[in-house]
């Protein structure tokens, strides 16, 4: 299945300038939506391999439970400022038309766990890198970050040095 032909071009969305990749094609097919969550999770299957999977709001919740379910393995929301409830710890990052900030709450891993990073899109790897920073923070380890869609013209992978980064679609 050439999950490529479920990604439509938006162009000069959310500014001009910007063509934004949409995936909810994908999402919508049931079918191409099971192989690619089967293509997240693929590497991570053997026993005790993740303890965690995280999801980076707002997209990357619509994969990491799937592929938590899949691996056996919890689901942590990391989210925008203000939305979760308790202490938390928190990341502020640029973005390729701007900038952000993401929570996870303090008590969200235990130290030592192993963390799956799922987002969509890996385009410059600040939200990335802002998620695996705040997993890092509450004493988990990363054993990889995990995206639909790379934009490889970007280059985010150079902001995750070190972690392991699976696409399952590069552009």
């Amino acid at each position: 299945m050439n999950l490529l032909s479920f990604v439509r071009d938006i162009p000069d969305y959310p500014q001009p300038g910007i063509v934004f990749k949409d995936l909810t094609p994908l999402f919508a097919d049931a079918a191409a939506f099971a192989a690619a969550i089967r293509s997240l999770a693929d590497g991570h299957t053997g026993p005790g391999e993740v303890d965690k999977v995280v999801g980076v709001e707002a997209r990357g919740f619509l994969l990491a439970g799937p592929v938590a379910v899949a691996l056996g393995a919890g689901v942590v929301p990391v989210r925008k400022p203000g939305k979760l409830p308790g202490p938390v710890h928190e990341r502020s990052y640029e973005l390729e038309y701007g900038s952000n900030t993401l929570e996870v709450l303090q008590d969200a891993f235990v130290p030592g766990e192993r963390v799956l990073v799922i987002d969509d899109v890996l385009a410059t790897g600040g939200t990335a890198a802002a998620a695996v920073h705040l997993v890092q923070e509450c004493g988990a380890t990363v054993v990889g970050v995990a995206f639909l869609l790379e934009l490889a013209f970007l280059d985010g992978r150079a902001a995750l040095d070190g972690v392991p980064v699976h696409a399952v679609l590069t552009v």
